[in-house]
């Protein structure tokens, strides 16, 4: 079981949030109907990869959630995500990426940042990732419930009750949660990852022209 690209026409615009994220997700039925809003801000028109050798995530809630926002050409959009939080988390040999196309050279970029991969992992807090895919060669749990309401969920994070308040989230959706989760090979794409904090150990960052793999993160 188991940040953010802003598009534009010229160059200078090409940025990205360089918050790195990872999680694992479950085979669990997505509860769009309870309309739990993972993000409480408007995600970018990209979504991006995130590859670890490791994840050790302690206090691990998982919910059914929408992302909204505008694609590159400012069209609406809903995004499906299944909502990894944990409320501590050690990634090992991290890599995040994200490809930008430059329109006016007819080219593509590729953002790729690196962390945890020296032997000393990454550590985060209050980490929440809204994952699209994402495939892991194993996933151990420890002490897990399946089905609880997530406004019932005392392992991990919860949503900001303001979520609660302007009917982003809901409380009586479909959750899972666990003390420990521990995920390797992993694999992911996700729209959005917010956290209390990140700190990373031996931080690279670098373009690229192109895209695929060597590039890319996978």
């Amino acid at each position: 079981m188991e940040s953010q690209v802003r598009g534009g026409t010229r160059w200078k615009r090409f940025a990205v949030v360089m918050v790195p994220s990872v999680a694992a997700t479950a085979a669990i039925g997505v509860a769009l109907a309870q309309g739990a809003l993972a993000a409480s801000f408007s995600v970018s028109g990209q979504e991006f990869k995130v590859s670890a050798d490791k994840l050790v995530g302690h206090g691990f809630t998982q919910y059914g959630a929408v992302d909204t926002g505008k694609s590159l050409e400012g069209k609406d959009e809903a995004h499906p995500v299944a909502v990894s939080a944990f409320t501590t988390a050690e990634i090992t040999n991290m890599c995040q990426s994200v490809v930008t196309p430059i329109p006016f050279l007819g080219k593509k970029v590729t953002l790729r940042l690196t962390a945890g991969d020296k032997g000393k992992d990454v550590e985060a807090s209050q980490l929440y990732i809204d994952v699209a895919n994402l495939k892991a060669d194993e996933a151990l749990f420890r002490e897990m419930d399946i089905g609880v309401a997530a406004g019932s969920a005392t392992k991990g994070p919860k949503p900001n009750p303001d979520e609660y308040k302007q009917k982003k989230a809901s409380p009586f959706g479909f959750a899972q949660q666990a003390d420990t989760a521990i995920l390797t090979g992993v694999e992911q794409t996700a729209w959005a990852t917010t956290a209390g904090t990140f700190k990373l150990s031996n931080l690279h960052m670098g373009l690229h022209w192109n895209d695929g793999k060597g590039i890319e993160c996978y």
